[in-house]
């Protein structure tokens, strides 16, 4: 990002105006190093360096949009900010598919004292078929009001005892409701063995890996289970007991989530009511709360939106954001939402449309928040009194809810999201061109022209580490301000080694233009690799002439982050996945900084160290960015990948992978795919040393 003068400042207070200056700053704690496989620990100094980067980033972003409404000061200026927002948040969804056949078909009915249960399953795309239960009131006099019913992570769907409870709480109250399975849940698991059990769990689980594997052909996750609520919301609306003027979205965590995104991309709803999730983005970025990739938009950070843009798309209909006190949902953000959002309501005229409740109890859709849920949609249809308490509910068993004989989806012979995935991976890769040039992969990613000047500090040597040379220094360099000053983007300092005979305590020798540099990029921290991994010892051995350097890219190493849980590096929802969805969010992808990062120590190695000839070694999950680098770069002039990955093709047709999100470039395969990489990389000697598959796993070990 362009840091203003007051980061600015920072930078210079926490690195100094020369190198080896300053001391750090109270967020740069130096850390105890983290354990390598063979038990000696490896080099874990600067933690909090990226998550601290990332914090700094979106508070700026949400300060100015918070500023922003509260500077709204009239009707015509809501009406306009409603009016942008809608834009943004249809740039960040993307485009909808379209409305084919829902083919809907009512597989049972169970009967109720004062409703029924009709088991309903329809096609929200062709083949791809969702599961749902419509409880509808046994006495009914004309059109009545319907709800859609959005469930959260529960293994079981809807059939999970809070989300039965809302559902037939809302038809003894004289509403439809209409609550479907979402992907992976339910009946509708996606990755299942031949005894329909699950392969990767259900839930989170599957959304990630689905999700994860959609982003490299331009696909979020999001969107679809957005669909499967627009289509819900079809279906509902095509029964004729069903009143159009009183249709209403609710549901809780995951469920929460998906009825703040139906607010904001379905214009139909007359009412609306998320719980436990409605925050803010900073919030759960300050708290070190990741949320699956359904909850990470590409690009809201990027156009200034957080959760209350997508309700204030309904103003100034009826909302009421529903908050538990010891949720992991930071209950602060969502206050300060609904401050937002009653400002807005207000210059609209209807500020008691927009309501808030708390309750005493941890994450849940509790029953006081259910009861909030009526009273709102109460006050909004005339149905009930306002203050109507839930009436008795008798809750069924799984199986009495299903609505295949089986109780999963896959029964049908239909589609799998992963299947889509797959197809459009081949669609995309028929349009590309056969041959890549640098250009393409520069304007994707991003690179700009990092100053060789840029500062750096100069840490104290170590030796004993068992290295191929006794000694290493560390340089800690600098970002360096760059960017039209509008476009933000997380910049962190690069940290790069170079090892030595003896202790050297300054610069790197100047003057060594004619000695060849390897440059090694690191798979999970080079203090480690290079000492197990026989390939450096070996390419070190066979060039004795060369001077060893090595970089831990961002979130790597020296700088993987001790956030999201002890050891969760790259556990589903570890720091690696956490920041890559920030950077998605922003606009940015992981995979592009950590490239960025490789580019920044190639100038170090060329201005600092004086190397005019860079072999570009990597392994494992550092063979994608140092490739991408190395096309670009012409002081490389040869390049080796250990433990590459063969193709993001392949990765997209296969439907259990295990390499993680922060090596999957957002959109990747409508640009260019890694063969087509190799392929260029040739004419720099390149050399794959064992490349795997999607679904191996790396090795650690020499």
């Amino acid at each position: 990002m362009q840091l203003p003068q007051s980061s600015r400042r920072q930078w210079l207070a926490q690195f100094g105006a020369a190198a080896g200056a300053a001391a750090v700053a109270p967020w740069w704690n130096l850390a105890t190093a983290a354990a390598a496989d063979d038990g000696v620990p490896f080099l874990n100094r600067f933690p909090r360096m990226l998550h601290e980067g990332f914090v700094d980033c979106v508070r700026q972003i949400m300060t100015a949009r918070n500023d922003r409404i509260f500077a709204l000061s009239s009707r015509a200026d809501a009406e306009a900010y409603i009016s942008e927002v809608r834009e943004k948040i249809a740039r960040s969804f993307g485009d909808w598919p379209e409305r084919t056949p829902l083919n809907p078909q009512v597989t049972g009915v169970v009967q109720r004292d004062a409703y029924r249960i009709e088991k309903v399953i329809f096609e929200s795309r062709p083949q791809f078929f969702v599961t749902a239960n419509l409880y509808l009131p046994k006495k009914v006099a004309g059109k009545i009001p319907g709800v859609v019913g959005s469930c959260g992570h529960s293994a079981n769907g809807k059939a999970h005892t809070a989300y039965q409870s809302f559902a037939q709480g809302l038809a003894r109250q004289g509403y439809a409701c209409l609550i479907f399975d979402p992907i992976g849940q339910g009946e509708r698991l996606q990755y299942v063995d031949e005894n329909l059990k699950p392969r990767v769990g259900t839930g989170t689980s599957e959304h990630m890996m689905a999700g994860n594997q959609q982003a490299i052909v331009g696909e979020f996750f999001g969107s679809w289970r957005a669909w499967d609520g627009m289509r819900a919301l079809d279906y509902l609306l095509s029964r004729e007991e069903i009143d159009p003027k009183h249709v209403g979205i609710t549901g809780n965590s995951g469920g929460g989530t998906m009825t703040t995104w139906l607010c904001g991309v379905e214009s139909r709803w007359t009412m609306g009511a998320p719980s436990c999730f409605v925050t803010s983005f900073l919030r759960n970025l300050e708290n070190e709360l990741p949320a699956d990739t359904e909850q990470c938009p590409p690009h809201v950070l990027a156009q200034g939106l957080d959760h209350g843009d997508f309700i204030a798309c309904m103003a100034p209909k009826p909302v009421v954001i529903l908050t538990q006190e010891r949720d992991y949902f930071d209950v602060r953000g969502g206050r300060q939402t609904f401050e937002q959002l009653q400002h807005i309501y207000k210059l609209l005229g209807k500020p008691e449309n927009i309501q808030f409740f708390t309750g005493p109890g941890p994450h849940g859709y509790a029953q006081d928040a259910r009861e909030a849920m009526y009273a709102c949609f109460n006050r909004a249809t005339g149905l009930n009194d306002p203050a109507t308490k839930e009436p008795a509910l008798t809750l069924e068993e799984d199986a009495t809810l299903q609505c295949t004989k089986l109780g999963q989806v896959v029964e049908l012979k239909g589609r799998t999201i992963y299947s889509y995935t797959a197809e459009k991976a081949e669609k995309l890769a028929a349009r590309r061109a056969k041959s890549l040039s640098p250009q393409p992969i520069s304007r994707w990613f991003g690179t700009r022209a990092i100053k060789s000047t840029c500062d750096y500090r100069i840490l104290r040597p170590r030796s004993g580490k068992g290295h191929p040379l006794p000694s290493v220094s560390t340089f800690v360099l600098q970002p360096v301000a760059q960017g039209d000053g509008e476009k933000r983007e997380v910049d962190v300092p690069t940290i790069v080694y170079r090892w030595y005979d003896a202790p050297n305590f300054s610069r790197p020798p100047q003057g060594e233009s004619q000695r060849p540099a390897i440059l090694y990029i690191s798979h999970d921290s080079s203090d480690a690799e290079i000492r197990d991994d026989k390939l450096v010892a070996e390419l070190f051995a066979a060039t004795t002439d060369a001077a060893l350097y090595a970089c831990d890219v961002r979130g790597i190493g020296d700088t993987r982050p001790n956030t999201c849980g002890e050891n969760a590096h790259t556990s589903s929802y570890g720091s690696d996945y956490f920041y890559s969805a920030y950077a998605l969010m922003l606009g940015e992808s992981l995979v592009a900084q950590r490239v960025q990062d490789v580019c920044r120590a190639i100038d170090f190695v060329r201005d600092h160290g004086g190397h005019r000839e860079i072999h570009l070694v990597a392994k494992g999950f550092g063979t994608i960015p140092a490739a991408l680098a190395a096309l670009v770069r012409s002081e490389v002039t040869q390049v080796t990948l250990k433990n590459g990955l063969t193709s993001y093709v392949d990765l997209a047709k296969t439907d259990v992978y295990k390499w993680p999100v922060s090596t999957l470039p957002t959109g990747v395969l409508e640009h260019f795919d890694l063969p087509e990489v190799y392929a260029a990389l040739e004419a720099k000697g390149l050399k794959q040393i064992d490349p795997i598959g999607p679904a191996d796993k790396v090795p650690t070990r020499a």
